[in-house]
């Protein structure tokens, strides 16, 4: 059996340093995520000076952990650096695109790439380096200490987490959940019925003895109250691993059972099929050489819903039991459709067509070592981006890239509703085309702090960050916090201060695609 015992998100043992570093920089990144990687090398091509700290032991975040085929929105909107990559991506696989792009690619060559770029900018990565306390003086961002006691000092700070970390602990404010509809005068955001995407397409009984609400539900439905249409809350939308599949009889490793399998969490998804319904792997996109990227589908899937509520705000021990609790979850989720008796023999059949990919993800065994994190923490700021900027009810005078990608969120919870089981949540909205996104939204309020910038966890509504948050969006946005990193240190000023015209003309300069 293969060992996935190797699965952490974080581990508190071996991390002090018998002789912590002191690193100082222009620039500091924390997180080495696309943004993060794309910023460092931008910051380099502008003659600073900058690093990155990555809690864990892999650069690239989510698209080199299985994210493979590309959200996008539209193509045109993508430049600078963010297009780059793709070219580069396109010239490993012999891209016939017009320019030379590739949007489907393997984790391996994508991380390759990425740590090609950072080591020919020169700039160093330090690995495993767990965010501990953030020190304040002024207003600015002094420097910034890990657990090990490594500690990190620079003029500009930027965090390019998915979580949000660095802002938090700067002690900026951010919203964690769904805003309701009425705060920004919206009308995606909040609880969401209706969206009949990802959910159950026929009559399922959530209780452990169907038709008996007294034997208790089946596990993953929640007894949560419905609520009603656009209200606020603090769920969060289901994460997943995004799982990197191959059809490859010579480079599979099988489906192996998880150390805590429990096949009665997936009792509900047998109940499902038994209703006539097989749709859980049918968002599984073919990638070059054999490989998919596997994403949620359908009323049962990938998703954990409800699982992940306490990651954006959880400490590390936390998010560690979290990641565990997602691993099991989605790997028991392929074990069992693969072997349990209640799934039919034809189900069972399809699903050993498949496997694990042997080269990839070599220290976690085949296995995706970042969890897809879709949202966190939402910084809040002087411009938060909204449904309204996605649809051009309102436009921002001060872009530094444009966004495109449908409103999206996956479902937040599963609940009874009139004795049946239903997903609450989804929302597939398309914008009226490509529109900018505010500089604005990516500082904080001058008053909190001077000298951060955070292209990931911008300042934006949870339904508008369902189309911001796509991978080739945050490289956009990293391009531009380093661009203007650069320009607050030349002109001797706050990032909230920094000459828009002259970022604009570096911008355009670089190749970002700034207006529609």
């Amino acid at each position: 059996m293969t060992d996935f015992n190797l699965l952490t998100y974080y581990s508190a043992e071996g991390n002090a340093e018998s002789n912590p570093k002191h690193v100082q920089a222009d620039l500091c990144i924390f997180g080495g995520t696309p943004a993060g990687i794309v910023a460092a090398v931008q910051a380099s091509r502008m003659g600073l000076r900058a690093v990155i700290a990555e809690f864990g032991m892999h650069l690239g975040g989510m698209s080199a952990s299985g994210l493979g085929r590309t959200d996008i929105g539209s193509e045109e909107a993508i430049g600078g650096l963010s297009r780059a990559f793709y070219r580069t991506l396109g010239k490993h696989y012999g891209s016939r695109e017009s320019d030379g792009a590739a949007w489907a690619f393997e984790p391996h060559i994508a991380e390759r790439i990425f740590t090609e770029w950072v080591q020919d900018a020169a700039v160093p990565v330090y690995y495993k380096q767990h965010l501990d306390k953030v020190d304040m003086q002024n207003g600015r961002i002094t420097r910034i200490t890990m657990e090990n006691g490594n500690t990190f000092s620079a003029s500009i700070f930027i965090d390019a987490t998915y979580e949000g970390d660095l802002l938090a602990r700067a002690g900026i404010s951010y919203h964690v959940g769904r805003e309701s509809n009425s705060l920004y005068k919206e009308t995606l955001n909040g609880i969401h019925f209706g969206h009949p995407k990802h959910n159950f397409y026929t009559w399922v009984d959530p209780y452990r003895i169907e038709g008996k609400p007294d034997s208790g539900l089946l596990p993953g439905v929640s007894d949560a109250e419905p609520g009603f249409q656009g209200q606020g809350d603090k769920c969060v939308q289901a994460y997943n691993f995004r799982i990197c599949l191959t059809n490859v009889p010579d480079n599979q490793i099988p489906f192996p059972q998880p150390s805590h399998y429990d096949p009665g969490r997936f009792a509900l998804m047998a109940r499902y099929i038994r209703s006539g319904v097989w749709d859980a792997l049918k968002l599984n996109v073919m990638m070059p050489r054999g490989k998919t990227d596997l994403n949620n589908r359908g009323g049962f899937s990938t998703d954990h819903i409800g699982g992940n509520y306490d990651w954006p705000d959880g400490d590390y021990a936390t998010r560690e039991r979290i990641y565990q609790d997602h691993v099991n979850y989605n790997l028991g989720l392929l074990y069992f459709l693969s072997n349990d008796d209640s799934i039919p023999a034809r189900i069972r059949g399809e699903m050993r067509q498949w496997g694990l990919p042997a080269d990839e993800f070599l220290d976690t065994n085949g296995w995706p070592h970042q969890l897809y994190v879709r949202e966190a923490r939402r910084m809040v700021s002087e411009v938060v981006m909204t449904e309204r900027h996605c649809r051009k009810i309102e436009k921002v005078t001060d872009s530094i890239g444009l966004a495109a990608y449908t409103m999206d969120s996956h479902n937040c919870r599963r609940i009874v509703l009139d004795g049946r089981c239903v997903n609450e949540g989804n929302v597939e909205i398309s914008p009226t085309g490509a529109y900018p996104i505010s500089y604005r939204a990516i500082v904080p309020r001058g008053e909190e702090c001077s000298n951060l910038l955070v292209p990931v966890c911008l300042s934006s509504s949870h339904i508008a960050y369902g189309s911001i948050r796509m991978e080739p969006i945050f490289m956009i946005l990293g391009q531009s916090a380093a661009t203007a990193a650069a320009l607050a240190i030349e002109q001797g000023c706050a990032v909230q201060d920094v000459d828009y015209e002259v970022l604009r003309e570096r911008l355009e300069l670089d190749g970002q695609i700034i207006q529609v």
